[in-house]
């Protein structure tokens, strides 16, 4: 037997060294010198997210030492209030993002590619701000993480909802660490597993609601499915807005591609509106035959307290008014697009916070004619709850603003 060469076995660490040295160490040495090189304007606007963040921190401080129950103005009977439905907002929005990310660089439509990088950070950020809001909701959040890891409750969603999110968050985290690198084939498999734990641990947010027998308003199989579809929404306004703001603040001329990107983005988000609306039309015309407390919930909505609500924000702002602005404008328009998303993002806060609220204003003892409880409930966030609401954008506008002079306008997927 002759004795052949055989190659030199190269560590699998090697790969990953080299692309550390060769892309990630430059990375941050343009990002460091991209961030001193910012315009007036720029400056001018992340010191405003900073101080909101401060500001913020000192309203969520001032929470604890006060004691949430004298500081928020939830109750016994709507013990979940603005913040719940913030957190919500935030982390809809970011598994949109991560979805419509995955569209282009997991699923490989190349018209979606250019927004893949925003997108996958934005998703990040989001999902951290929603974190930041949800832990001043939570009395012990410390506890919680130590148990949730020492004695976990695998019956509880939860503890699923924690465990999956948190898995989500590092998944998009070594995502866009892979798109820095340049090393696709990775990304591409982090993307998709951050993918499934995004779109299990949405729908796991859906059962949360959707499996509370005492909440008719919210009790059914659709409210996981909804929350799915709501997402894509979320997500395609969002990188549609934080795109054309990024060029703003980059002071940049739209390229071609970009430009189609977003008229992709805009098809999807207003078939995703089309997608809502028949939820939406739907709920209502089962909600008027249901029980006596849903029913009442629902014109409570159509024509009672939470009709402005419904009928200017969440129908008008939310869906009606953008869906005509990017259909007429045959999705082409960049200027029409953004202030769709503009619309939208504040009609889906609404959404989000109508969501919440109105399945606890039925009181638990309504149809037994007990006295106490004869008229629906009221909420009304108090200063510390809107201080820290506050601060959740302000994290999420600091971090945006951040990223695009680190990462250059996020542009390594042209």
């Amino acid at each position: 037997m002759t004795d052949e060469k055989r190659p030199a076995k190269i560590p699998l660490t090697s790969g990953l060294g080299a692309s550390l040295k060769e892309g990630f160490f430059p990375e941050i040495q343009t990002a460091v010198s991209g961030l001193l090189s910012g315009t007036k304007s720029f400056y001018v606007f992340f010191a405003l997210a900073l101080l909101t963040i401060v500001a913020a921190s000192m309203g969520g401080l001032d929470a604890v030492r006060i004691g949430y129950h004298h500081a928020y103005n939830v109750t016994r009977e709507i013990p979940w209030g603005i913040l719940i439905s913030t957190y919500i907002f935030f982390v809809v929005t970011s598994t949109g993002l991560c979805i419509v990310s995955a569209i282009g660089h997991v699923f490989g439509m190349k018209d979606f590619m250019p927004i893949v990088n925003r997108a996958v950070f934005l998703s990040v950020v989001t999902i951290f701000a929603g974190f930041t809001v949800i832990f001043f909701d939570i009395e012990n959040p410390v506890r919680m993480a130590i148990y949730n890891v020492l004695s976990p409750n695998i019956t509880s969603n939860l503890w699923w909802m924690g465990t999956l999110y948190g898995a989500y968050m590092v998944f998009m985290a070594i995502e866009f660490v892979f798109l820095l690198l340049h090393n696709h084939k990775f990304a591409t498999y982090a993307g998709l597993a951050g993918l499934i734990a995004g779109v299990v641990a949405h729908s796991n947010l859906g059962g949360i609601f959707g499996m509370l027998h005492g909440r008719e308003y919210w009790y059914g199989p659709y409210m996981p499915i909804y929350f799915i579809a709501s997402a894509a929404m979320s997500g395609g306004a969002a990188i549609i807005f934080f795109t054309i703001i990024g060029y703003k603040v980059n002071d940049e001329v739209m390229e071609a591609p970009m430009k189609r990107a977003l008229e992709a983005v805009s098809k999807l988000t207003a078939f995703m509106i089309a997608v809502i609306f028949f939820f939406t039309t739907w709920k209502i015309i089962t909600g008027l035959v249901g029980a006596a407390g849903k029913k009442e919930v629902i014109m409570a909505t159509l024509n009672g307290p939470y009709s402005l609500n419904f009928w200017v924000f969440e129908v008008l702002l939310g869906m009606a008014i953008p869906f005509t602005l990017l259909l007429t404008s045959k999705f082409k328009n960049v200027k029409v697009s953004f202030l769709a998303s503009v619309l939208m993002i504040i009609g889906i806060f609404f959404m989000r916070y109508d969501l919440v609220i109105l399945g606890q204003v039925v009181p638990a003892f309504h149809e037994l004619g007990v006295n106490e409880f004869k008229e629906l409930h009221r909420y009304m966030p108090s200063f510390h709850e809107i201080m820290i609401v506050i601060g959740g954008l302000g994290i999420v506008a600091a971090g945006f603003l951040l990223g695009e002079r680190v990462f250059k306008g996020h542009k390594s997927s042209h």
